[in-house]
């Protein structure tokens, strides 16, 4: 269970606050609250001071009131201190950084490194060399390749290493456990997706798959975090933990996985936190984060001028990865880049 930390934010130090209303606010914005209070023992006379921080990590129970009693009353026991058990592990100064950090742009792929330009956010615009580790982009993986001599080479090879490809779906496995075994995080991620959809005629590995998954984002890679929120998110080989699916799922975005960012804004309850990862996605070139914001102008939640910068920030990235040989691949394989 996840919350949005909009909906938990409150602070209020005033007569008029009773325990009452506390609860009453509480429940008013959070379904199945109940299971996560543990006691509430507040006076009526108090003057109440709440902080109230989401719960984004682990499951411990952290008192977040404090209260004043201004009638105190001995015989009653009333001068007490109330507290709500809620999991809330961090503090508000450490929410508000962790919401910093989290809606930073993250940096950009690294440029193709072979013409140097911007790379395709979408996977559909480059394409992994297994023989050496390399992303180059769909434009000179398209590209005729030249021997030394000028002769134009028959036969595909890598562009950027030469080395022929792979042509079986056993060359294909073995190659990505080499690259496994020299510690490369695409490697990882791309063999775990061949055990989880069952990819090269390997049979379907759930274990195997995370395994793997869990060793590429211990090294940084973003889209590796992704597959492991997608994996809680969706129940592929464990239970639907929607807490640590949108654990995962900030970490891909943090590190620059614009599907990542996608679905963290379809997980927000409110609309302007939403609209933050959307246009950070759509500056990355997401697609999808750019019809999510045009539904939401539809449908009268987001302002016009909203809208027009999104359009405008996709456009500069389509400027920015355009090219003469990205076009040819993109009409020769009939995939947009």
């Amino acid at each position: 269970m996840f919350f949005c930390p909009c909906l938990w934010r409150r602070n209020t130090n005033t007569d008029e606050d009773s325990a009452s209303s506390i609860i009453s606010s509480i429940h008013n914005n959070v379904d199945d609250i109940s299971n996560n209070i543990g006691s509430v023992n507040i006076s009526e006379d108090s003057a109440v001071e709440i902080e109230i921080i989401q719960c984004t990590s682990c499951e411990q129970n952290i008192d977040v009131t404090s209260t004043q009693t201004s009638n105190t009353d001995t015989n009653n026991n009333n001068n007490q201190t109330g507290t709500i058990d809620i999991c809330f592990p961090t503090t508000m100064d450490s929410l508000l950084k962790h919401d910093e950090e989290l809606f930073k742009q993250p940096p950009r792929v690294e440029d193709c490194p072979i013409c140097y330009l911007r790379m395709p956010t979408l996977e559909s615009g480059s394409v992994y060399m297994s023989c050496c580790g390399k992303l180059v982009c769909s434009g000179c993986d398209f590209a005729p390749l030249f021997d030394h001599q000028g002769n134009k080479v028959a036969r595909k090879s890598c562009p950027f290493c030469r080395v022929p490809r792979s042509t079986t779906p056993h060359e294909y496995i073995e190659r990505y456990k080499i690259r496994v075994e020299a510690g490369d995080p695409i490697a990882m991620n791309k063999l775990g997706r061949c055990y989880l959809y069952e990819m090269f005629g390997l049979a379907r590995d759930y274990t195997k798959a995370l395994e793997l998954y869990h060793r590429a984002a211990e090294l940084g890679y973003a889209k590796a975090c992704t597959s492991i929120g997608h994996a809680y998110n969706t129940g592929r080989g464990m239970e639907v933990d929607n807490k640590k699916a949108r654990h995962y799922y900030e970490l891909g975005a943090m590190g620059g996985d614009v599907k990542a960012r996608w679905h963290l804004g379809a997980m927000e309850y409110r609309v302007d936190r939403a609209l933050k990862h959307y246009l950070i996605a759509v500056r990355d070139g997401d697609d999808d984060s750019l019809k999510c914001i045009k539904r939401l102008y539809s449908d009268g939640h987001v302002p016009k001028y909203e809208y027009t910068k999104a359009l405008r920030l996709h456009q500069e990235y389509l400027d920015e990865i355009k090219s003469t040989r990205r076009d040819e691949a993109a009409v020769a394989y009939h995939r947009y880049y």
